[in-house]
C-alpha cells in the first residue's frame, strides 16, 4: 500500500483581495507502507540532528511558514535565515535519500489568476481532483492500494473528494479534447486526517507545496533567503516525475493549473 500525505499552501480566496495569495497548492509525500518504518526513522534522525544543532525540539512542528518567518516556536530562538534555509533544504535532501525506500513528492499549483479564479470552492476542488487524478495513476498503474493522510481542518471537504474519486474521476485526454473517467478503484477507505504536529510527513508535504508554489511564483527577496524556487531540485530522485510526463510544469513533479 502507498500512503499518500498531503498538505496545503496558500489560500483559496479571491486574489485580487488584500492578504490572498495568487496561487494555491497542495504539496503530497508518498510512502510505501512496507518501508514505512524505515522511511520514519531516516526523517526522525533528521529532526534528531536538527535538534542537535539549532535546539528545535523533536516535537515541535516544521512547517514552511514557521521557517520562512521564523515565527511560532522557532521565534525564541532567533534562528537566522541562513540557519532556517538549511533546515528546509535539509527535508529536500533527506526525502532524495529515501528514494531507494520507495518515496516520492509532487505537487500541485493552482495559479488562481491563470485558472480564471470564481470561487474559493472551485479553487479547491480544482486542486484535489487535479491531486487525485494523479493518485489514481499512480495506484492503477502499479496495481497497488493507496490511502490518503492530510492535515485537519478540511476534514468532510476532502471526505467527500476521496470517496467521489473512488466511483468518477474525470481525467482531461492527453491528446484532443474531451474527457475520459477512471474510477479511483485502488484508493482504499476514506481519507484520514491527521494533525500535522503530529506528522513528519504531513510536514514534509507543507514544505513541498510551498516549495512547489515558488517554482512557478518566485518568492520575495525574504522568502527566498530560506526557500529559493531552486528548492524544488533538491528532491533530486524523489520527485514524482510521471505527474508532469506529458504535461510539462514549472518544474518535473509540479503540476500546474
Amino acid at each position: 500500500m502507498i500512503l499518500a500525505y498531503v498538505d496545503e499552501t496558500g489560500d483559496t480566496g479571491n486574489p485580487e483581495l488584500a492578504g490572498s495569495s495568487g496561487c494555491y497548492g497542495l504539496g503530497c509525500v508518498l510512502v510505501e507502507t512496507e518501508r514505512w518504518s524505515e522511511s520514519f526513522e531516516a526523517v526522525l534522525g533528521l529532526r534528531r540532528n536538527i535538534r542537535s544543532r539549532y535546539r528545535v525540539g523533536v516535537r515541535k512542528e516544521l512547517k514552511a511558514n514557521y521557517l520562512i518567518r521564523g515565527s511560532a516556536h522557532l521565534r525564541p530562538l532567533n534562528l537566522s535565515p541562513n540557519d532556517r534555509h538549511v533546515i528546509y533544504r535539509s527535508h529536500f535532501r533527506v526525502l532524495h535519500q529515501m528514494a531507494p525506500l520507495g518515496v516520492r513528492a509532487f505537487g500541485v499549483v493552482i495559479d488562481k489568476e491563470m485558472s480564471a479564479w470564481s470561487s474559493p470552492q472551485d479553487t479547491f476542488d480544482n486542486a484535489w481532483i487535479t491531486l487525485l487524478q494523479r493518485l489514481e495513476r499512480t495506484s492503477t498503474k502499479r496495481r497497488v492500494e493507496l490511502m490518503v493522510v492530510h492535515d485537519e481542518g478540511e476534514d468532510k471537504r476532502v471526505m467527500q473528494a476521496v470517496r467521489k474519486a473512488r466511483r468518477h474521476l474525470p481525467a482531461g485526454l492527453h491528446w484532443g479534447t474531451g474527457s475520459v473517467v477512471n474510477p479511483a478503484r485502488y484508493f482504499v477507505e476514506d481519507a484520514v486526517s491527521r494533525s500535522s504536529a503530529n506528522s513528519y510527513f504531513i510536514q514534509m508535504a507543507d514544505l513541498v507545496a510551498y516549495a512547489a508554489w515558488r517554482t512557478h511564483q518566485h518568492p520575495g527577496r525574504g522568502a527566498a533567503l530560506v526557500c529559493p524556487h531552486t528548492m524544488w531540485n533538491l528532491l533530486g530522485d524523489a520527485i514524482h516525475t510521471p505527474v508532469t510526463s506529458i504535461k510539462a510544469g514549472p518544474a518535473p513533479g509540479v503540476v500546474l493549473r
